[in-house]
């Protein structure tokens, strides 16, 4: 014993390097997890199991009947099986609801004979009564109600529209474009209807002219919306959140009502002043936020209300242009929306093709075109660690993404009711099994529906029913298309309408019983799978 310790007191360094270097051994030993990883073990997608990945040691998830890995096709690859809220019942013929009264006010804000007699021949072959009574209630609901003005005219450009959202009584940009779209195909039958289209496309070029930046108009020039906000609101405006779709929805009614009639007599002077001032302003958002140019704060404690230090989050110019706040009128978590964006860049390309951008200003539209399509491309497209490529929801230029959606046109979902891509593309197809599934973090599914929510009014839990229109609106599946008319008529929780939202489990909760374009929207969605599908109906 004498003897080891005078050989340990000689070599205590070796000994010192030698019991480190076992301890550090153990202990790294119990950083490895030894314990064997389950065989199956289901994510909440309800059909993955983890598997270990051998290049970084994490988890991953793996389809269970695939030995590769998958995205978690969670519940839009096979949502009949997945979701609780599919119930594949027969339609509703049953004769109580073709004798329910009309939810149509005896006064009509405007009367167009071509949609009435539309909506007469259409409800008489729907074999299910109550999506008749709905769609009968629905789609003249902007001419029924928000008509607040109508000035005619036999000088096109003389004639002016005012047309509500609804229960507040202001016009938005991007409402009132949705509002009407759907009667652009009843305006070579009805003139009537066809002026006060054009009159709205005047209503809308004299906004703008009035302030590019402001969302929302008074019809009451003196009137001023949220007048504590801090921002250069003039009287006159309702809100002055700045939105990129806003601007890109006049531009698209102005082409789809071309497209729709062949007439070019509202695009006069000023429509071509307010093309001009329109591509100056989306021009100049494709710098970062300055103060100077649009700032925009308002007392409240909700974040989604107002801008991070009065211009929202910075952005790297790369094509795209700024939007601090959404279609919703919430503010953006990153500047650069992909929709709105996709949806400039459409409006404009058909605006060219119909040679309707004046010829001063068409080199500039040509090469915001351009600019706006390497940004999509460069930046718009992301890569997903389960789905792989799939679209953005924002960007900011400098890599920073925001997956997922809102329940608002433009969203992601609805780029090919945009006319930006086709259904059928690939990345689209794999964007829409990420957006439909609860890798979303604003999808929602519950015993009732299941859909698309947003920041905007109650927040989680809450289902938009434009989000299952626009679904049902993009779908290429009879069945799932019968699905989203499921929930639909369940949303509608005997009303006879659209809401703003619903809860997932209760749709007799809802939020706005006076949402006029998600009644128009809902009418829509009926002529097209009229035109397309008619033995769905």
């Amino acid at each position: 014993a004498r003897s080891f310790t005078v050989w340990v007191s000689r070599n205590l360094p070796i000994v010192f390097v030698v019991f480190a270097s076992a301890t550090l051994l153990l202990y790294m030993h119990t950083l490895v997890p030894t314990a064997p990883i389950p065989a199956v073990k289901k994510d909440r997608s309800g059909h993955h199991k983890p598997v270990k990945d051998d290049r970084t040691n994490e988890i991953i998830y793996i389809s269970c009947n695939s030995s590769e890995k998958s995205p978690p096709e969670a519940f839009a690859s096979d949502w009949r099986k997945h979701s609780p809220s599919f119930n594949p019942v027969p339609r509703d013929n049953k004769s109580t609801w073709s004798t329910q009264p009309s939810k149509r006010p005896t006064t009509r804000k405007f009367v167009s004979q071509a949609v009435d007699q539309a909506i007469e021949d259409l409800a008489s072959k729907m074999k299910d009564k109550e999506l008749s009574w709905i769609f009968s209630n629905c789609l003249p609901n902007t001419l029924d109600t928000t008509v607040f003005l109508f000035k005619e005219s036999s000088n096109p450009e003389e004639l002016d529209s005012f047309i509500i959202t609804g229960d507040i009584e202001a016009l938005w940009l991007r409402d009132s474009t949705n509002q009407v779209w759907p009667y652009l195909p009843f305006i070579k039958k009805d003139d009537r209807l066809r002026d006060l289209i054009r009159g709205l496309i005047n209503r809308q070029v004299a906004s703008v002219l009035f302030d590019p930046y402001a969302n929302a108009f008074e019809l009451d020039p003196t009137r001023v919306g949220h007048a504590s906000d801090q921002t250069a609101k003039k009287p006159g405006t309702h809100e002055r959140k700045y939105e990129l779709d806003s601007l890109a929805s006049v531009l698209r009614l102005s082409a789809g009502y071309h497209t729709a009639s062949g007439d070019k007599s509202v695009f006069g002077k000023k429509w071509e002043q307010a093309i001009a001032l329109i591509l100056d302003t989306i021009i100049q958002n494709q710098k970062s936020g300055n103060a100077d140019r649009y700032s925009f704060r308002r007392g409240s404690n909700d974040p989604i209300e107002t801008l991070l230090h009065g211009v929202g989050h910075p952005s790297r110019e790369c094509g795209l242009s700024r939007s601090p706040f959404r279609p919703s009128d919430d503010a953006a978590v990153l500047p650069l929306p992909i929709p709105a964006n996709a949806m400039t860049m459409k409006a404009l390309e058909d605006l060219l093709s119909n040679d309707l951008i004046p010829a001063s200003q068409k080199a500039k539209a040509q090469k915001l075109v351009a600019d706006i399509r390497n940004g999509l491309t460069n930046f718009g497209i992301v890569t997903h660690p389960y789905y792989g490529r799939i679209y953005a929801f924002e960007v900011d230029g400098y890599g920073g993404q925001y997956l997922g959606d809102d329940a608002n046109i433009p969203s992601v979902l609805s780029l090919p009711y945009l006319g930006y891509v086709s259904p059928s593309d690939p990345i689209y197809q794999m964007t829409r099994k990420f957006l439909l599934s609860l890798d979303n973090p604003w999808f929602f599914i519950g015993s009732s529906a299941e859909g698309n929510g947003s920041p905007h009014g109650n927040g989680p839990e809450w289902i938009w029913p434009m989000s299952i229109i626009m679904r049902a609106m993009t779908s290429t599946d009879d069945a799932e298309i019968q699905f989203c008319l499921q929930m639909l008529k369940r949303s509608s929780a005997g009303s006879g309408f659209m809401h703003e939202s619903f809860h997932k489990d209760d749709p007799s909760r809802f939020t706005r019983s006076w949402f006029a374009w998600a009644n128009t929207l809902f009418g829509e969605l009926i002529l097209k799978i009229h035109a397309e599908r008619p033995h769905l109906l």
